[in-house]
């Protein structure tokens, strides 16, 4: 029995129309997101949403290989003193894909801390510890690689390091096995400080699963498991920026959302830190006019505002010392520290 040409036209128009349909809903979508982003951004903060002194800094390989000097400690401490930065990560990584980190990876850092002190005896510095996580790379779910980063983490604080920083990528949402990481070094650290980065929060349903199909895993972690790494943390730095966002209102008002939803999840005893980009190669055309510390202040600002009561331990986190330039300094300080 053969379909007549009528019905075949029918189900031609149909799919056509279905086809149609979903077009203009992930048409629309993208263009909801914007307006809501948009709308966050705009309004003016008030006057007491500003640094608190609880800001960081991430700082490269160099400090602790033997290519940075005391001189460069002194030079870097005159422009740090008049800032809220209290709190520096120190590249001293990458932990190998089986979780080593010999000492050879950071021989100068005890110089590196001793002329620190000297000079910054209040802003504290935090070894910065990472690697690719996934196949083939750093698997955080075979026992004995986790062991040997836990290894690395005490190593560190041997070295006289005021804290441990992990920066794992990309760690999935709900993953049982980065929990038990920070739980096993929290008691290595002691007195000192465990914080991590984090990847965005999801800022709106359905973005999490959109993106990772298109990039093959987590851009967004969901906010449970958020709220689950904070409260393991001295301190948590959202990675607000490469959010491939074309307008600096869309990039500040997704740093608004992030600011929102995180202030909601972090305790109040840890300090929520969002990440400014003072970096300049972004990878993509828009990113570097689109992205900027001014944008990653305001965005923070608007956050505090909106919600309404000053929070102490909360502040910017600007990645990275080498690539920040006197503009992103100057934005900073102009934008966040005394706005």
């Amino acid at each position: 029995m053969t379909t007549s040409r009528p019905a075949k036209r029918i189900t031609l128009r149909r799919c056509l129309r279905a086809l149609a349909a979903t077009a203009a809903v992930l048409l629309a979508l993208p263009s909801m997101a914007a307006a809501f982003f948009w709308l966050q951004f705009s309004g003016a903060p008030a006057s007491w949403a500003r640094s608190t002194g609880h800001d960081a800094l991430w700082m490269g390989h160099a400090w602790v290989d033997g290519r940075r000097t005391e001189a460069d400690v002194k030079a870097l401490a005159v422009r740090l003193r008049g800032t809220g930065i209290r709190d520096v990560y120190v590249h001293a990584g990458p932990f190998g894909f089986d979780g080593a980190l010999p000492a050879t990876r950071y021989p100068g850092a005890r110089d590196l801390l001793t002329w620190w002190r000297a000079e910054l005896p209040g802003v504290r510095v935090s070894a910065w510890l990472g690697q690719k996580v996934g196949a083939g790379l750093l698997d955080l779910g075979d026992p004995a690689a986790r062991q040997r980063v836990l290894d690395g983490a005490r190593d560190v604080m041997a070295a006289g390091f005021d804290g441990v920083h992990y920066n794992f990528e990309p760690v999935t949402s709900g993953d049982a096995d980065f929990l038990d990481l920070l739980d096993r070094t929290r008691p290595l650290v002691g007195d000192g400080v465990l914080s991590t980065s984090t990847p965005q929060i999801e800022p709106l349903p359905g973005l999490r699963p959109a993106s990772r199909a298109a990039i093959g895993h987590d851009k967004y972690w969901l906010r449970d498991y958020f709220r689950e790494v904070a409260s393991r943390t001295d301190q948590v730095a959202i990675m607000t920026y490469d959010s491939y966002l074309p307008l600096d209102s869309l990039y500040g008002g997704h740093v608004v959302q992030q600011g929102e939803i995180a202030l909601g999840l972090v305790p109040e005893n840890t300090t929520l830190l969002l990440g400014a980009p003072a970096y300049h190669d972004h990878g993509f055309a828009w990113g570097d006019a689109a992205e900027s510390v001014a944008a990653a202040a305001e965005g923070a600002r608007l956050a505090l505002t909106h919600r309404g009561t000053p929070r102490e331990r909360f502040g910017l986190a600007l990645y990275v010392d080498f690539a920040a330039t006197d503009e992103d300094w100057a934005e900073y300080t102009g934008s966040w520290y005394r706005p």
